[in-house]
């Protein structure tokens, strides 16, 4: 009814309860609106309780310390992997598998026929004859670390450098003959190798053999990173543990990577970029996945690269940094990017892999979609109603 008394018609009476009806919805709404907005929430407080394996992630603040003490942790470690892996080179000791060239001068008989020194590195399609051949050509350390040689016996040469077998063998030889000259070398390296793996030119086995098989050593011998090693993510495994080395810090620590020794066993994990990505969703321009620079992108370039933090409807007081520690509880990082400080310390903080960046939407932008999803519903079904009414009329 209007004002003056006048009786308003049935459809228009429907539009206007069914506008009274979405009013109260609004009302009922706009407290709570935050909570039934779509997207990621951090409000630990209202969380009901679960189960430990699902347990509330740990809220921590991006702040200066928390910076330093990051980037203070970081360098800690790869040293301390380094300083693990660091030993003195030594002269290559005779080991079971190898293949001893020996020959006592002016006595041949003492060594028999003599063919061509085997490869160190044999073909897989000749992999049997040409062992065999190596076999045939020299002396082959046993099982047990000796080697059967004529007047001498079995003699123990395993864990002896070349000159110390070669003043051992002289020794025995000395009952038999008078100052024997012997000339011994390792004709073939077949005791001790490391595996390559991952992104490099020609991933396999290498031979260890009288030149140091330093890190540097054993990436040439592979042919080198391809284009998409990371070359901050290289994992040494040795027995059993893994120490993850980033060449590029240890360059700008000073210290050299081929100092860093592999022994026999080892292998070496050349990590790809592609593993090495962060995510960045919520209210930024561009959600994306971003590939690390070598192993290092920080929050604001993972920001800057996405696009920006959503002018429309994105909050630069709620940035997320979501990192998996290990345990039941993920951590989250919390930066307040509104102020010259937040930015800052963006610029400083380092993201790790698999790391996820979430920018949360304002309070304004979460209530306009709540309101959007239930407007159309309730104009929809406010025209539906008017429009029977019309039609029984």
């Amino acid at each position: 009814m209007h004002a003056n008394g006048a009786v308003l018609p049935l459809h228009a009476r429907v539009s206007r309860l069914a506008l009274h009806c979405i009013w109260l919805a609004f009302l009922s709404c706009a407290g709570g609106c935050a909570a039934l907005a779509p997207g990621m929430h951090f409000d630990a407080a209202k969380v009901p309780e679960q189960p430990a394996a699902t347990q509330d992630p740990i809220v921590v603040p991006i702040t200066a310390q928390l910076v330093a003490a990051e980037k203070h942790q970081r360098e800690q470690q790869n040293l301390q992997n380094a300083s693990t892996l660091i030993t003195h080179s030594g002269p290559y000791r005779i080991d079971s598998g190898d293949v001893l060239s020996i020959v006592v001068w002016d006595h041949p008989e003492l060594t028999g026929a003599q063919s061509a020194p085997a490869s160190d590195s044999l073909p897989a399609s000749g992999m049997q004859s040409a062992s065999t051949a190596a076999s045939a050509a020299g002396f082959v350390v046993d099982q047990r670390g000796t080697v059967q040689f004529p007047y001498a016996g079995m003699l123990k040469l395993a864990g002896l450098t070349e000159e110390e077998a070669r003043h051992a063998l002289a020794r025995k030889l000395a009952y038999y003959i008078t100052r024997p000259d012997v000339t011994l070398r390792v004709q073939s390296y077949r005791s001790k190798r490391v595996y390559i793996d991952g992104e490099v030119k020609t991933p396999g086995m290498v031979a260890i053999n009288d030149i140091p098989m330093t890190l540097v050593e054993a990436l040439n011998r592979a042919g080198g990173a391809l284009p998409e090693a990371d070359q901050s993510r290289i994992v040494i495994v040795r027995d059993g543990v893994s120490y993850p080395v980033n060449l590029l810090q240890l360059v700008q620590r000073g210290v050299n990577p081929a100092s860093i020794l592999l022994v026999n066993g080892d292998v070496v994990r050349v990590v790809s970029r592609q593993e090495s990505k962060v995510f960045v969703s919520g209210e930024v321009t561009t959600p994306k996945a971003l590939t690390m620079h070598n192993g290092r992108l920080t929050l604001n370039e993972a920001l800057g690269e996405a696009g920006g933090i959503n002018p429309n409807s994105g909050d630069g007081s709620q940035v997320y940094v979501v990192r998996n520690a290990g345990d039941a509880r993920p951590l989250v990082y919390h930066l307040n990017a509104r102020s010259p400080t937040g930015l800052a310390l963006a610029e400083e903080f380092e993201l790790k892999p698999k790391d996820v960046v979430y920018v949360d939407a304002t309070a304004l932008a979460s209530w306009s979609r709540v309101v959007n999803l239930i407007l159309p519903s309730a104009v929809s079904g406010a025209v539906s109603s008017a429009a029977t009414f019309r039609a029984v009329k």
